[in-house]
């Protein structure tokens, strides 16, 4: 035990304890609800070192704590093999160099295996179009019929169920073929969007041309 405590508080497992220790603080406000697992993959990019695919925080995370299990271990050694003044110094500069070296090749080897599981991006759902205007595409919308076609985000369109909710129309408001809605709500048991008439002026982006 006095060994590795010794070794603990030798450089280079000391600076890689400290960090070791900021990464236990961020998981800790991740387990409590303070903070989440992507913070950090909108300001660093860590495809350039090979661990692209998976969030940034899990691969630093495994990348500090390989590293400083690696650069105890080295420093242990260093402790064992009795060696004093420059020339340790110089073996402890070789164990830190050494810590990161396998840490980075060991996270990269995970990496690989596991980015399968952490999707870039989140999968589509139907949800993502509420609130996007669409061009109405049947001669009339009821509260029983009608469909529409909204384009997403990144450019693709879809068909989808339109309907508007009972009741008199008021003035101006005439969906037909052509038309602009706007896609207020989503109901998941009927499987259809509600729609309410909308200036096609105030669209944010271009929609679906009219067919023919």
């Amino acid at each position: 035990m006095t060994e590795f405590l010794s070794a603990a508080a030798t450089f280079p497992a000391v600076v890689l304890g400290a960090a070791l220790v900021v990464v236990i603080g961020f998981w800790t406000l991740v387990l409590a609800g303070a903070a989440g697992p992507d913070s950090f993959d909108t300001d660093l990019d860590s495809e350039a070192v090979g661990f692209g695919g998976v969030p940034v925080s899990v691969s630093v995370s495994l990348f500090i704590v390989i590293a400083w299990f690696s650069g105890l271990t080295g420093s242990v050694l260093v402790l064992r093999s009795g060696v004093t003044g420059t020339a340790r110094a110089a073996l402890h500069l070789t164990v830190l160099a050494g810590a990161l070296l396998i840490a980075w090749g060991v996270v990269r080897m995970l990496v690989r295996r596991f980015r399968r599981h952490f999707p870039a991006e989140p999968p589509p759902s139907r949800q993502d179009f509420v609130g996007e205007v669409c061009t109405i595409r049947t001669g009339s919308v009821t509260a029983d019929f009608g469909q529409a076609e909204v384009a997403a985000a990144d450019g693709s369109t879809a068909i989808v169920q339109v309907r508007r909710q009972p009741g008199p129309s008021a003035p101006g408001e005439v969906f037909g073929s052509g038309s602009t809605g706007l896609l207020f709500a989503y109901d998941a048991e009927g499987e259809f969007f509600w729609v309410a008439p909308y200036d096609a002026a105030l669209a944010p982006r271009p929609l679906p041309r009219a067919p023919g």
